[in-house]
């Protein structure tokens, strides 16, 4: 029989205090005043708690990429940012464009034990964009993939992102754009701007992200498809999904808590930490994806975990990867350029950090409200506090995270998963699935 766990005086997405008992994987009771005997007592008072947080965006890197990441050490940075699920990107190797890779992910995931792993679909067989993948095998499988991404490439040729669209209506599925013109993006070091005439670094235009979301909300209108947009990071992008929403088009998008927060200024030191493929873009960018993201013109934060082994990023910047850590700082990020400048509450953050992504990615059972009957995925996190960000801080595999060093807010205390701890009292727990 699995351990019974009795939270006393949690504000429930930040609203009214409440107790919640969790037994057997579920929550048993919510109210005001409950006891249970010989149950585990959790005081949460001060604590908010939030339905387990669902990244729908994370490279775990396993198969092929063990030395930046496994999906043992990815789940458990997942546990310490309050993750109960993980959306697992294609970009591995073999890459996951068939079923035999997608339900070794799943495989891996059950049993790490810390966050349910959902592995995501490659659209194109190796990622080339050349030919579809095996979409129906990989949703007919075991994993059962709902989404399907070649993220770190865009799907840019139109009539086999068209045939995508058109391929996945038949199970709900829905394609999500890494949205980059190739052809204007050659050689791109960082955002096309001011910054970088100065640098005299290769700008990524702000263009190359616009042009391929005009066009797939265009295709998927067409099509009658759901489309998702990746880590949208302009303010003219905000403006395109505002329009396609108008206009009735099944369309969602994501922000990462880093273009919510650094702007491209940060990449005058050359640091390679702030290298990062959709670059970071201007303060006016930053602050036309946060107020998308208040009015629910984006749906959802989804981090991006980008995990790179220390010289590809201790190197010069050209030569640098792409990419930040990001699983175990997005709630502090989110608190600090959302919730703290009054821009949403803790009801917005549990939508876009749990609910939202749950029901783009069609993932049962994660998402909920908490309620009794619910699955037991609860994240508790306490906003009064600040601290800042150390290597410490950091449970994966690699440490190329932005924020090293940085002041920010609060802390996850306690993660739930199926109704067992995963973070106890702020530690990670030692977990057997």
């Amino acid at each position: 029989m699995s351990e019974v766990l009795l939270i006393t005086g949690a504000a429930i997405e930040g609203g009214e205090r409440a107790d919640l008992i969790i037994e057997d994987g579920r929550i048993a009771e919510v109210g005001v005043g409950l006891s249970r005997a010989g149950a585990t007592v959790i005081d949460a008072d001060g604590l908010v708690a939030l339905p387990g947080l669902v990244d729908l965006h994370t490279h775990l890197r396993e198969p092929g990429g063990e030395a930046s990441e496994t999906v043992l050490t990815g789940t458990r940075a997942a546990a310490a940012g309050g993750f109960t699920a993980v959306f697992a990107m294609p970009n591995t190797n073999p890459v996951a464009d068939t079923a035999g890779v997608v339900e070794q992910e799943l495989a891996l995931g059950e049993s790490a034990g810390y966050a349910t792993v959902q592995p995501i679909g490659a659209v194109t067989v190796g990622q080339k964009g050349e030919r579809l993948a095996e979409l129906g095998a990989m949703a007919d499988s075991r994993a059962r993939v709902r989404v399907f991404s070649d993220d770190g490439f865009c799907v840019w040729d139109p009539l086999i992102m068209r045939r995508a669209l058109e391929y996945v209506k038949a199970f709900d599925g829905v394609i999500a754009q890494h949205a980059q013109d190739p052809r204007l993006t050659e050689g791109a070091q960082m955002n096309e701007g001011v910054v970088s005439a100065e640098l005299g670094l290769a700008g990524w235009p702000a263009v190359a992200e616009e042009s391929i979301i005009a066009r797939d909300v265009l295709l998927a209108e067409h099509v009658g498809s759901r489309l998702h947009v990746c880590h949208l990071s302009t303010a003219g992008s905000v403006d395109i999904i505002r329009w396609a929403k108008k206009r009735g088009i099944a369309v969602t998008a994501e922000v990462t808590p880093h273009h919510l927060l650094l702007t491209d200024e940060l990449v005058r030191g050359y640091d390679a930490r702030y290298k990062v493929n959709p670059p970071l873009r201007r303060e006016e960018d930053v602050l036309a994806v946060r107020e998308g993201l208040a009015d629910g013109t984006i749906d959802i934060v989804a981090t991006d975990h980008a995990p790179h082994p220390l010289e590809a990023k201790a190197c010069e910047w050209q030569a640098a990867a792409n990419g930040m850590v990001g699983l175990e700082s997005a709630l502090r990020v989110v608190d600090q350029t959302m919730v703290r400048t009054g821009l949403i509450g803790w009801a917005d953050v549990a939508r876009v950090m749990s609910t939202a992504p749950a029901r783009i990615g069609r993932l049962d059972g994660h998402g909920q409200s908490l309620v009794a009957g619910a699955p037991a995925h609860v994240t508790l996190y306490d906003p009064s506090v600040d601290g800042v960000f150390t290597q410490d801080d950091l449970h994966g595999r690699s440490v190329n995270s932005p924020y090293l060093g940085r002041e920010l807010p609060g802390r996850v205390v306690w993660t739930i998963h199926r109704g067992r701890p995963t973070v106890a009292d702020g530690a990670l727990v030692e977990v057997a699935s």
